[in-house]
């Protein structure tokens, strides 16, 4: 996959990006409407996608992507369990996604993006064992109407997250914490629904090609920051036993496996523990701070590209399952930063298919700056900025997009001697005196 300068990717490898519907759509009705974030905003108009959807598609076709992952939102298409599709909300997707095709780029949907209708939250959310049936009468009536326009199927985009931010941590509606007996009741719930929509979508007939199918599950490496530190490395093991090992075990372990037909994985980084708290931006440190500790870390997390090099081998032999990269990015506003970022992850990324494992397709998050669920607008995210101040909310391509316009195009990536090989070192050296002080527990081995 190498060839001189260049590092090049398989032929017909999807280069992506993503969104989800309350993040982008506006106008939007689930238990998101009225959650305010910390910086004081809301998603009720967000990047109004809803109405603007054909110009973002435009701007897909400039960044040279050939693949979008997207959610259609359930509480738009149904009014109350098991009631008919709402045809005039289903022709606007369907008309989203003959604009996609048409331009040549392949859609890959998402079912559940963190939001529900307002009558599955009515009587508990995922909670509830009766939401189940109604998720799978939902699923089979609109794999029904779109089967000839989509192959690729997300059912749950990180139930990991959700669940643990809505029942443990409180960051997400109903904003409930150490609720560990609902968390594991959702994961539950969400692993059946999951089982039986994949095989509702498997046996829908497609002209063409077999429809794919899976989950994708956010993968946090969680390592204490001292070597010597016995309970901060038991707060990494609990994390990485309930969020990671459990998680995938409810979706994929034993018969489950055979369902899915492919793993999707969204990776950002690391969490390392000290004194029991989370050192990363999102959990209240400041960056400044997190350098003194030697960390590389963007607006959220700690960068960590070597978790790839670890992770997508053991999918791979667990699972012995395709993978797609359904999310990766970098929140920052700095844009150098963010190009030596992708880099990096993108040479860890070839490494790893050149040893042999097997990933289809690299989605980056996100397409648009957009309303980051309860942090609001804060994070920056996206390969297009959106100015949010104005009522056109005018999109512009960010240097990022540039550069990911070049990769898209030509399916490789130059070797990072010059922009990734400043992160890929500075890593190094975070790391090389990471070692000396800190513990290097690798869940997964």
């Amino acid at each position: 996959m190498s060839n001189g300068e260049s590092l090049k990717f398989p032929k017909n490898f999807l280069w992506g990006t993503a969104t989800a519907t309350t993040q982008v759509e506006g106008h939007i009705q689930n238990e998101w409407t009225d959650f305010v974030a910390q910086d004081g905003s809301h998603c009720r108009i967000a990047c109004d996608n809803y109405h603007r959807y054909p110009e973002d598609i435009e701007w897909m076709s400039k960044l040279g992507v050939n693949s979008y992952r997207f959610g259609i939102e359930w509480s738009r298409l149904q009014s109350a369990p098991f009631a008919p599709l709402n045809q005039n909300e289903l022709a606007r997707y369907v008309d989203m996604l003959d604009r996609l095709i048409a331009a040549g780029i392949t859609p890959m949907v998402v079912l559940h993006h963190f939001s529900n209708p307002p009558w599955i939250n009515a009587i508990g959310g995922w909670t509830n064992p009766k939401t189940i049936p109604a998720f799978v009468d939902y699923v089979g009536k609109l794999v029904t109407a779109l089967k000839d326009r989509v192959y690729l199927w997300n059912t749950f985009n990180e139930p990991d997250t959700y669940a643990c931010l809505a029942y443990v941590l409180g960051g997400f509606p109903p904003q409930r914490k150490w609720k560990l007996g609902q968390f594991r009741r959702v994961i539950a719930h969400m692993a059946r629904a999951h089982e039986q929509a994949c095989r509702i979508i498997r046996q829908t007939e497609r002209k063409g090609r077999k429809p794919e199918v899976g989950i994708a599950k956010n993968w946090t490496f969680f390592h204490a920051y001292k070597k010597y530190s016995p309970w901060d490395r038991l707060t990494a093991s609990i994390c990485h036993y309930t969020f990671n090992k459990f998680v995938l075990d409810a979706f994929l372990g034993g018969g489950r496996r055979n369902v899915s037909t492919f793993v999707g994985l969204n990776y950002y980084g690391r969490v390392r523990f000290h004194h029991f708290n989370a050192m990363i931006p999102a959990s209240g440190t400041p960056v400044t701070r997190l350098k003194d500790f030697g960390f590389v870390c963007d607006d959220m997390v700690e960068r960590y590209p070597d978790g790839l090099k670890k992770n997508l081998p053991y999918l791979s032999r667990k699972f012995r399952l395709p993978i797609y990269i359904t999310e990766h990015g970098a929140a920052s506003e700095d844009e150098s930063f963010r190009e030596r970022d992708l880099l990096n992850y993108l040479t860890v990324l070839h490494g790893a298919m050149a040893k042999g494992s097997d990933v289809r397709g690299f989605f980056y998050w996100s397409l648009l700056d957009n309303f980051e669920w309860q942090f609001g607008y804060a994070k920056k995210f996206g390969l297009l900025s959106v100015d949010f101040n104005e009522e056109k909310l005018t999109r512009r391509m960010k240097p990022l997009g540039n550069i990911y316009r070049e990769i898209c195009r030509s399916n490789s990536i130059g070797r990072p001697s010059d922009a990734g090989s400043i992160l890929a070192l500075t890593q190094q050296k975070t790391d090389h005196k990471s070692r000396a002080r800190s513990d290097q527990h690798q869940p997964i081995n």
